[in-house]
C-alpha cells in the first residue's frame, strides 16, 4: 500500500453457508504491487482479502492506506474510491480488447478485425519498452502510443455513427470510450501498465483451487485461504518455490523473535531459498 501503483481484481469463491448444507458466493480480492516492468527493484508482493460479498465498501476499506494509481477493471464498486481524489483510475486494455475479441471469435467483421489490429500495435510498443525506466517508457508512449490512441478514438467514434445502438459492437465501443481517460492514463505515467494482467495472473491459482477444494468451509475458511494465497503468491512473485518457502518458515518460526517476524517475508529469504542455476529446470 506504500507504492505509487496497485493492480486490483476480485473473483468469486464458493463458501459453505451455515445450517443448510448449500454454498453461498464470497469474494477473494487481490491487490498486487509489481513495478518490475518499469525497471523498479522494489520486491513485488500480492495481498488477498476475503469478504462474504462484493459490496464496494470492502474495496474502499481495503484501500484506505493507499494513494496513487489503481489499475483495475470497470467494477462500479471502485467508483467511490476514485471520487475521493486520492486514488486515480487506470483501466485495462486487456478487458477492452476482450470485448472485441469475443465478438470477432463469434462473428468476424471488418470493424472487430481493425480494432484488434490497432490495439495490437499498442501492445507491440509495450513489449519494446518493458523493463525500461518510467521516464523512458513515458517518452516512447507519448511519441508512439499517444498518436495511435488519438487515431483509434476518432475511428471508434466515427464507426459508432454507422451502427445500431443495440448492436454488440456498439456496446464494445462504448465500453472503451466511456473509460477512455482511464484507458489512456498509462501514456501520462511511465509506471502505469497498459493492462491489469498482474492482478489477473494472481487470481489464476484461485481458479485452479476452486476445481480441487470446491468450496471454503466458512467465512473464516475464506479468510485463512486469503492469508495462504498471499504468502504463496508473494513467494512466487519473488521467484521462490512456495513449498520450500512454507517449509522454511514453519521450520524456523517457533524459535524466532516475534518482533522480527518480518524477516520471514518472502523477499527477505529469497536469496537463501533460490534454486541454484545449475539445478534449475
Amino acid at each position: 500500500m506504500a507504492g505509487h501503483k496497485l493492480h486490483a481484481d476480485d473473483t468469486p469463491v464458493p463458501v459453505l453457508a451455515p445450517g443448510n448444507g448449500k454454498t453461498k458466493t464470497g469474494r477473494l480480492w487481490t491487490y498486487v504491487r509489481d513495478d518490475r516492468p518499469s525497471g523498479a527493484t522494489i520486491p513485488p508482493a500480492v495481498w488477498f482479502a476475503y469478504t462474504p460479498d462484493r459490496k464496494g465498501i470492502h474495496a474502499q476499506t481495503h484501500l484506505i492506506p493507499f494513494a496513487g494509481i489503481l489499475q483495475a477493471d470497470a467494477y462500479a464498486g471502485f467508483n467511490a474510491v476514485y471520487e475521493i481524489g486520492r486514488i486515480h483510475e487506470a483501466a485495462c486494455w486487456a478487458h477492452a480488447r476482450r470485448k472485441f475479441f469475443d465478438l470477432h471469435d463469434a462473428r468476424p467483421s471488418a470493424v472487430t478485425a481493425e480494432t484488434l489490429r490497432r490495439i495490437g500495435e499498442l501492445y507491440v510498443i509495450e513489449a519494446d519498452i518493458r523493463g525500461q525506466p518510467p521516464d523512458e517508457r513515458l517518452s516512447v508512449r507519448r511519441a508512439r502510443s499517444r498518436p495511435l490512441l488519438d487515431d483509434l478514438e476518432a475511428w471508434l467514434r466515427a464507426i459508432l455513427g454507422t451502427l445500431s445502438r443495440k448492436s454488440d459492437t456498439t456496446a464494445a465501443i462504448m465500453y472503451a470510450l466511456n473509460l477512455w481517460p482511464a484507458l489512456t492514463r498509462y501514456c501520462d505515467d511511465g509506471i502505469v501498465e497498459i493492462d491489469n494482467s498482474a492482478a489477473e495472473r494472481a487470481l489464476r491459482a484461485i481458479a485452479i483451487g476452486r476445481r480441487n477444494y470446491l468450496f471454503a468451509g466458512a467465512d473464516s475458511g475464506g479468510e485463512r485461504a486469503a492469508a495462504i494465497y498471499t504468502l504463496i503468491g508473494t513467494a512466487k512473485l519473488n521467484g521462490i518455490d512456495p513449498e520450500a518457502y512454507l517449509r522454511h518458515v514453519l521450520t524456523h518460526i517457533a524459535d524466532h523473535p516475534v518482533n522480527r517476524v518480518d524477516e520471514f517475508l518472502p523477499w527477505n529469504v529469497a536469496s537463501m531459498l533460490a534454486v541454484p542455476a545449475h539445478l534449475a529446470v
